[in-house]
């Protein structure tokens, strides 16, 4: 076997080991944004629990507050408590959404990463393929030989 097959031989299993790792590269990093997408999902969940309960001790709050200055639930006091609640769920739902597009936007990167990295190995066996060709026909030199 002449040289120049041989390193063309060497060439394309360069060209194909490294195609190989761009694929899994983008495999890796789908599966660490799909990771952080969940993480982000139990986070939100947790901080939601956690608006609730707070705004629960408010109206709770307020409640008895009300009740210990004599005042009755009806009229002013109670519109007043409805518009808080309309208020706290009108920022529920800002925030549910808030978090929604973050994780939506998180899944487009995971599916891009992994095109990313199959367009990248289709690229790299590409080019190998080029090299390894031009590699194998005589070194791919103009002119070819020793002139004189």
């Amino acid at each position: 076997m002449d040289p120049f097959t041989i390193l063309a031989l060497a060439v394309a299993a360069s060209g194909g080991v490294s195609a190989y790792g761009q694929v899994q590269a983008g495999k890796a990093q789908k599966v660490q944004l799909r990771e952080q997408a969940k993480q982000e999902e139990m986070a939100a969940q947790s901080q939601e629990l956690q608006r609730r309960q707070e705004l629960n001790r408010a109206l709770a709050a307020n409640v008895a507050a009300l009740s210990t200055a004599g005042i009755s639930g009806e009229g002013t006091p109670a519109s007043l408590a409805l518009e808080s609640a309309r208020q706290a769920g009108l920022s529920e739902m800002t925030i549910d959404l808030s978090e929604r597009l973050r994780r939506a936007s998180l899944e487009r990167q995971a599916r891009a990463a992994t095109q990313l990295g199959t367009i990248g190995a289709a690229s790299t066996l590409l080019q190998t393929g080029v090299q390894a060709a031009t590699l194998a026909g005589g070194g791919g030199g103009e002119g070819g030989g020793e002139g004189g």
